[in-house]
């Protein structure tokens, strides 16, 4: 062929043989593959059956006329975009031309056509209708792209990442995928999209110096003759690549921008796939940083104090939410019982830190003798001064065990639940968050009977974003009319009901009961 245009599959429709053998002939020595039709009926059931990428249509036909073959072509969804050219020895004057090229029509030959015009007309036919069909297909694939970054993107872990980023390259190549990486800890995660059941695919943590193909046919993935577009982005850290990889699909030569194009897809595909990987790595390592911070900062046990049982929980949110700041302390003083609990705002590693902080100095101003209301000042000073823009809430009692006299004061929590043979209530004593300044930090007395228990919580227990924080504590109340004889399985049955359906936020229980003298 003499165009840069490869050679198409071209229908020539005209109902007289030897028109039909002159034009398929010209277009044959052009490089194209010629189908012919003798009716406006065949006609249409060769686009229906065929790819056919261009047509030469006669507008005198015995059944149909060109005008009608060309509007059903037109208006079916998938041969839309097939270029018509109407070709005419009789219907040649302005008005035929002008219904031709209104009825759907992209170009109009009149007999006797030179066989070059012929062919120059079928090259810019296809020059303009390949550019069209690579221009749609690119768009679709964007679409397809963005939509793929967005699921990507809202991962909260690297399978997830991994999962998103090979369904979305199966969506976008209409092809098999896998994407590969490794997770905080070094475990190697593979993940195929559309691959068979029991395939085995190749270990992310074994990726060495070879040629990511060679790495990926290690495995039963795919046979061993079938070629692929892979996409491996180095890590910032010393792990192996984020490897994203396809099967080449076997492109018509009509069709040879289509690798580049998917080279480059697979790329951007595979960069934002890195990306988030590194992300929720980074934040798992953080996340994983923290909880041990907290987890080493908190009370190993419970101490055992005589006089009274005590039992306490942390559990923290879910794998995918920010480490908080949630804390409860337990200390026998000379003469009382230190209880309190606490959280500091925010999700972090800093909220973490902060929370043990808090923990210590409560506990060096208690053994110093100083009332709860003075404990809380002090507090609230530190913050304001060493943490200013931190804000925390704490709840802090000192119980007498032998009598049960309780005085409580708090910055800004949640009251304390008194369960007793009557039930269940909250004390209600209140005060502003630590951190917010200097203001009056007021104290409640009331008593403990023997027998009771009382109750301290944090708001992840209690609150969700499906649920006010007042039906939250109105469940708990309910829940704890009645105290296990054991505290622990208290604390193990409160979570188990409250717990299970947020997760949201770290949740700290403590529950402290005076014994009854004949238990002692």
């Amino acid at each position: 062929m003499t165009s840069t245009e490869p050679g198409a599959t071209v229908l020539v429709v005209d109902d007289a043989a030897a028109n039909r053998y002159i034009l398929s002939t010209w277009l044959r020595r052009a490089g194209h593959r010629v189908v012919e039709a003798a009716t406006g009926g065949e006609a249409l059931q060769r686009v229906a059956d065929s790819p056919i990428e261009l047509v030469f249509l006669d507008v005198n036909l015995p059944d149909l006329d060109g005008y009608t073959v060309c509007d059903r072509i037109k208006n079916d969804p998938d041969a839309a975009g097939v270029p018509v050219v109407f070709v005419s020895a009789t219907s040649v004057d302005v008005a035929d031309r002008t219904r031709g090229l209104s009825e759907g029509a992209d170009a109009y030959l009149a007999e006797p056509i030179d066989p070059d015009e012929l062919v120059a007309t079928a090259q810019a036919m296809l020059r303009y209708s390949r550019a069209r069909q690579r221009a749609e297909r690119l768009a679709r694939r964007l679409a397809l792209l963005a939509d793929a970054t967005l699921q990507i993107n809202a991962a909260r872990t690297v399978e997830e990442v991994l999962i998103a980023a090979a369904a979305g390259a199966f969506a976008v190549f209409g092809r098999p995928a896998l994407a590969s990486a490794v997770d905080h800890s070094g475990t190697g995660i593979t993940v195929g999209s559309r691959v068979h059941r029991h395939a085995v695919l190749p270990d992310p943590s074994q990726f060495s110096a070879r040629p990511p193909a060679e790495w990926l046919q290690a495995a039963d993935w795919l046979t061993p003759d079938t070629a692929l577009t892979v996409s491996a982005v180095p890590s910032r850290r010393r792990q192996p690549p984020t490897v994203l990889a396809v099967p080449v699909l076997e492109m018509p030569a009509s069709d040879a921008s289509a690798s580049a194009e998917e080279r480059d897809l697979l790329s951007q595909l595979g960069q934002i796939t890195a990306l988030a990987v590194d992300a929720v790595r980074s934040y798992a390592e953080e996340r994983s940083v923290a909880l041990t911070i907290q987890r080493s900062l908190l009370p190993r046990d419970v101490p055992a104090i005589e006089g009274v049982q005590v039992a306490g929980r942390y559990v923290p949110a879910n794998a995918t939410a920010e480490i908080g700041g949630d804390f409860y302390e337990v200390a026998e003083l000379d003469d009382c019982v230190l209880v309190a609990i606490g959280d500091v705002v925010g999700h972090s590693l800093h909220a973490a830190t902060v929370m043990a902080e808090l923990r210590h100095a409560l506990r060096a101003y208690a053994v110093d003798g100083h009332r709860p209301s003075e404990i809380i000042a002090r507090l609230d000073a530190m913050m304001r001064r060493y943490h200013p823009g931190t804000l925390a809430t704490v709840l802090l009692l000192t119980v007498d065990p032998r009598t049960g006299a309780a005085t409580a004061t708090t910055g800004g929590h949640l009251p304390p639940l008194l369960v007793t043979a009557d039930g269940a209530d909250y004390v209600p004593v209140g005060g502003p968050l630590l951190g917010v300044g200097p203001l009056e930090r007021r104290e409640v007395t009331f008593e403990i009977p023997s027998g009771g228990t009382i109750v301290l919580v944090t708001d992840g227990l209690v609150e969700s974003r499906r649920a006010p924080i007042d039906e939250g504590m109105e469940q708990l109340r309910v829940l704890s009319a009645v105290v296990d004889e054991s505290l622990e399985d208290y604390c193990d049955r409160v979570l188990g009901e409250l717990a299970a359906s947020r997760g949201e936020d770290d949740i700290a229980l403590l529950a402290l009961r005076i014994m009854p003298a004949a238990e002692r």
